[in-house]
């Protein structure tokens, strides 16, 4: 388990526990956070999930993928920090990672 803060376009921060195994994304469907979509599921196939990673856990998540990369060309106002939150997996070493969610989505 690690405690993942979303923080809202509007900068409201929600805190949650979410399961080591669990994307980012799959957290935040199960605790109700407004703003992450995942019309595909997780499927790596709308980019409906766009987070911005906070800069200083930048270095501690997974790179991107060429196939997250692709999808990340639908999403509006994409940053060097984007990431679509399927495709980070939640790990006991995740705790306290920092998300904001983009104010629009595709």
């Amino acid at each position: 388990m690690a405690k993942i803060i979303y923080i809202e376009a509007n900068g409201k921060e929600h805190a949650v526990e979410v399961e080591s195994g669990l994307s980012v994304m799959e957290g935040a469907k199960r605790n109700g956070i407004p703003g992450i979509d995942a019309v595909c599921g997780g499927g790596c196939q709308c980019a409906t999930c766009h987070v911005y990673v906070d800069p200083a856990w930048q270095s501690r998540v997974s790179a991107r993928t060429d196939i997250e990369a692709s999808m990340l060309e639908f999403a509006d106002d994409v940053q060097p920090n984007s990431r679509l939150a399927c495709q980070i997996e939640v790990t006991a070493e995740h705790e306290g990672l920092v998300v904001r969610i983009p104010a629009s989505e595709p």
